[in-house]
């Protein structure tokens, strides 16, 4: 009986904050690492979000988008991806945002509208 209770005290309690990610970054709090800004942010609280388009699910997701001072590269954050957040750089003087060769799958932000932007997976919209 001793030794249950002695097990059980031992037990830690979760540490608020304590799932600070490499860069401190509380992901209980909602915060991730920016790249771009070089910071811990709120994906839900940047000035340019964006919704999920045609999702199956019975939810949507949503992102948000982060460019450089210079508008030359812009930083997207894709839930359930592999990378936290993925860098898009701008091509010549074309307001389209590419993806690198570093990852696999094809990443294209262009503007929308008169004031928004779509991001495309594989030439696919997946989020405006």
């Amino acid at each position: 009986m001793f030794l249950g209770s002695l097990v059980f005290a031992q037990q830690k309690t979760p540490v608020l904050g304590g799932d600070r990610d490499v860069h401190g970054c509380i992901g209980s709090a909602g915060y991730t690492y920016s790249q771009i800004r070089n910071k811990c942010v709120r994906v839900f609280e940047q000035k340019i979000k964006l919704k999920e388009v045609g999702g199956d699910k019975s939810y949507t997701t949503m992102t948000a988008v982060i460019f450089s001072k210079d508008m030359k590269r812009a930083e997207i954050f894709i839930p359930n991806a592999n990378a936290k957040s993925i860098i898009l750089d701008k091509e010549g003087k074309n307001k389209i945002w590419k993806s690198g060769s570093y990852i696999k799958e094809s990443y294209v932000l262009v503007p929308y509208k008169k004031t928004g932007y779509q991001i495309k997976k594989d030439d696919v919209v997946i989020y405006q």
